[in-house]
């Protein structure tokens, strides 16, 4: 059942949208035949609305991982397929802490192929019996997606290592890429046959699957979306040599809730949101959430845990008791410690042997008392790095025998044979200490495992001679480059990396008091049995579901390109200002008051020469000149370079440094708004301000007439940030008594009079004209940041009040698709200088027909 939706992905994958044709064909809730799955990716779709049909009103999971939690293997006499539950996997574990009432349904491959006359059948099975909807990706396309690009370069970068050299991890390679991205646009397809996206909620697992986010949510603008991490997210330094950093961040934040284990994870992917997208996020009430085009995407810090039940009956089983008195008599006498891992280059088993080695150089009295159980379980990888980790292995074990052992007795025991559960759940059970000396790994349940079984039960206790009612204990070493490593506080942490501490931390497990094991042990087991893996997925949903809270009631589209797409989510009120109807308002008003921004308003954001070019100053002379408007520019700069830039405006009103200084028109002289009685309180700020300049590379200090701001645009965003946390704290300190306000901004910290804001200049213009018997009919008021904010509140609270005329039109308008008090928005500059142009030619023809107007108004111009 393969889809043959992923063919024209190749131009997704670099950045292009696919051109598709034809009317939309409407699916059933669940298709188990092929189909054009991709003409859902039309433009046309991204409609405010999810339109897919709801055929129930249920909640449902849908959980979509790289593999379905099943087994499969073809029977023997009829050689038709046969499936069962796989008991082991996460997903189907996970189960348990969904609650009975949610039905679950999972998309994922198969570990086995399936021939193409084979998968209708296969899929419809899957689907009645399992509920699993399974996704057939063809042979070659699968091995460029998962031991291509998921295992030569996700896979070693997320786990620290770069591709220095061939040797070292593959080079980019842009084919691996495309087929990655392709293979997640067939798992959205096969999520898109059975969604009900009103209704269902959609759980994505690991790096398999990234950009899976962007397909679902460019098809279904409120689809329910969470997507958890199981591997490790490196550090802002490691992410960004990968070529596609920004297209995966962007998929992973088209999600709703992101999980991470740990914090360290967590921390990485915001610094790099922040560098590379420079996106900010916020802390409150315990919650962690990421701005993003109106939606709040939440992040989510919690370890998984592991089936407890299913140990446990493991543990019950016959099968276990014969096993663990086999090992009894095998080590009698012996004390055993453990290692459980991967063959593959990050779980450190090297490392381990050489602290084994190390240890019995160092303390020869173990020697004949302690022996190495290492379960070295098949690599999920391949190539040449796994057979270098094999052959090290094999070399040092032997080594170490040869050195150290004698007949009948090996220090190290190696078993590289793949084990039966009950076999290794006995090791477990004999093994006084287990050691994880992983160099880098997402969490690694091993710990977990072994402290459940150590904890036992009376059939193991009678086997190994121990009295049922005596403390359990266990001791553990662990690496602190694992994810569990912070939730096992009882364990002797240790660099792997560092042989000799190793050694040490095994020999202190070795001599550790009875009664310290016992405690160690019995905190582990209360901490891993209260957070199981049903903990871990209840908590999850819990926290999708109040991350979605708000989606039936936001307004939402789509805008960009291929993986660049996102939603926007903004209040339902919230539309775009359209020319002719501005146009139309402004033909029918006497009195005027228009109000825009200048830096992103006037002039493009980031545009080193701020200087107004000759079309804005044109526009703006030609809408000074009539008699009906009044003009005001509002901007950040201060009062001598607005003169000098603006001389040639002479009805032009200009309010300079915020609103603090205002000038109705070239005649006239600049006033204040807020009367100060000195500036001292600069000879108090300035010292504290010199002193986080000199401390922060690539800050600077800007010192005008009534206000001081320090800027740390150009400084390492994390440390800068970092830093005006530190200097806004500092600066309310030693300011507590003096009459100004300190206020951060975007990569600013401003000190300035208390009151001052440029919402005084709408105060000043509205009631200047109601005191002339002029009540405005007529505002507009254009700006881009959030210091605008105060003039759309100042004009939408008049509305109700008698500053305006009772039939007034006010347009309250901001730059971009974002969150803000206005009611209107506009694209971008040109789009400004579009509409303002219509508003002069509007004017021009009205002065034609009627040279002597009756009447004239206020205009306003914030620029910034």
């Amino acid at each position: 059942m393969v889809s043959r939706s992923y063919s024209n992905l190749l131009d997704l994958a670099s950045g292009d949208s696919p051109s598709l044709g034809g009317e939309r064909k409407r699916f059933p809730r669940v298709a188990t035949v092929p189909g054009l799955l991709s003409e859902v990716d039309d433009e046309t779709c991204n409609s405010v609305c999810s339109e897919a049909p709801s055929s129930v009103s249920q909640e449902r999971m849908i959980i979509v991982g790289n593999q379905l939690p099943l087994r499969a293997h073809r029977n023997e006499d009829n050689g038709e397929w046969c499936f069962s539950w796989d008991e082991d996997s996460l997903l189907l574990q996970l189960k348990d802490g969904l609650g009975e009432d949610l039905e679950v349904i999972y998309v994922g491959c198969l570990k086995e192929q399936v021939a193409l006359n084979e998968q209708d059948d296969v899929a419809q099975t899957l689907l009645e019996t399992f509920k699993c909807v399974p996704a057939f990706i063809p042979p070659e396309l699968f091995t460029k997606f998962y031991h291509g690009f998921c295992k030569q370069h996700l896979w070693p970068l997320f786990h620290y290592m770069l591709p220095l050299s061939p040797d070292l991890g593959g080079r980019f390679d842009r084919s691996l890429w495309q087929a990655y991205v392709s293979v997640n646009k067939i798992f959205a397809d096969k999520v898109m046959e059975v969604i009900s996206p009103d209704d269902d909620y959609v759980w994505v697992h690991d790096y398999h699957l990234m950009v899976l986010p962007t397909f679902l949510r460019k098809r279904f603008n409120r689809v329910k979306l969470g997507f958890f991490l199981h591997s490790p997210f490196p550090s802002s330094e490691i992410y960004r040599t990968l070529p596609v950093r920004d297209e995966i961040l962007r998929a992973l934040l088209n999600s709703d809730l992101i999980g991470f284990h740990t914090f360290d994870y967590a921390r990485h992917f915001l610094s790099c949101c922040g560098r590379m997208l420079g996106l900010s996020y916020q802390s409150k009430r315990g919650y962690i959430g990421l701005e993003y085009y109106g939606r709040t995407v939440s992040i989510k810090i919690l370890p998984v845990g592991i089936h407890i039940g299913q140990l446990q009956s493991v543990l019950n089983l016959p099968e276990t008791a014969a096993k663990v008195a086999e090992l009894r008599d095998q080590f009698r006498g012996q004390t055993v410690m453990l290692g459980v891992d991967d063959m593959d280059i990050f779980k450190g088993i090297s490392l381990k042997l050489l602290a084994m080695e190390q240890l019995l150089m160092q303390h020869p009295e173990n020697r004949g008392e302690v022996v190495l159980v290492q379960i070295a379980n098949p690599a999920r990888g391949r190539g040449r790095d796994v057979q270098e980790v094999q052959s090290e292995t094999y070399a040092t074990v032997k080594r170490i025998n040869n050195r150290f052992g004698r007949p009948g007795y090996d220090l190290v025991v190696l078993i590289d044979t793949p084990l039966q559960l009950y076999e290794r759940i006995a090791y477990y059970v004999i093994a006084e200490c287990c050691l994880v000396t992983a160099v880098r790994d997402g969490m690694n349940l091993i710990p977990y495992e072994y402290i459940i079984c150590r904890q036992g039960n009376e059939k193991l206790d009678e086997t190994l001679g121990l009295d049922p009612s005596a403390p359990k204990k266990s001791m553990l070493v662990v690496s602190e480059f694992i994810g569990c490593s912070p939730s096992l506080s009882g364990a002797i942490r240790v660099n792997p990396w560092n042989i000799d501490a190793v050694a040490e931390a095994m020999d202190s497990a070795l001599i550790v008091s009875e009664a310290e094991k016992q405690l160690r042990h019995e905190k582990h087991y209360r901490y891993v049995s209260t957070h199981d893996v049903a903990y871990w997925a209840r908590s999850f949903l819990q926290d999708l579901e109040r991350a979605c809270g708000d989606h039936l009631r936001r307004r939402c589209w789509g805008i960009g390109f291929g993986l660049g797409f996102r939603v926007i989510a903004l209040d339902p009120n919230f539309r775009k200002l359209s020319v002719e109807h501005i146009v139309s308002a402004y033909r029918r008003t006497k009195n005027r008051a228009i109000l825009l921004d200048y830096d992103g308003t006037l002039m493009p954001t980031g545009s080193l020469n701020t200087t107004p070019n000759i079309e804005a100053v044109g526009i703006l002379n030609n809408l000074c000149q009539d008699p009906r408007n009044v003009v005001f520019l509002v901007s950040r700069k201060d009062r001598k370079i607005l003169t000098e830039w603006f001389s040639c405006c002479k009805k032009l009103g200009l309010a300079a440094e915020n609103g603090y200084f205002i000038r109705p028109n070239h005649d006239s002289d600049w006033e204040t708004c807020v009367s100060l009685p000195d500036f001292d309180w600069k000879q108090i700020a300035e010292p504290v301000m010199k002193l986080y300049t000199e401390t922060t590379d690539g800050s600077t200090i800007e010192t005008k007439e009534s206000a001081l701001v320090w800027n740390y645009l150009y400084a390492d965003p994390d440390f800068g940030f970092c830093q005006a946390k530190e200097l806004l704290d500092h600066l309310e300190s030693v300011l507590a008594n003096e009459p100004v306000s300190v206020k951060s901004g975007q990569h600013v910290v401003e000190v300035k009079p208390q009151g001052v804001n440029k919402g005084l200049v709408a105060e000043h213009l509205l009631t200047t004209m109601r005191q002339k018997g002029k009540l405005p009919d007529f505002v507009l008021c254009i700006g881009d940041d959030r210091s605008d904010e105060d003039m759309f509140e100042v004009i939408m609270r008049a509305k109700t009040s008698p500053r305006l005329s009772p039939v007034a039109e006010v347009f309250a308008c901001t730059v971009g698709q974002k969150p803000s008090k206005a009611k209107y928005y506009v694209e971008d500059r040109s789009e400004i200088l579009r509409m303002l142009q219509a508003l002069a030619n509007a004017s021009e023809q009205a002065a034609k027909t009627a040279p002597t107007p009756a009447s004239c108004g206020g205009l306003i111009i914030n620029r910034e």
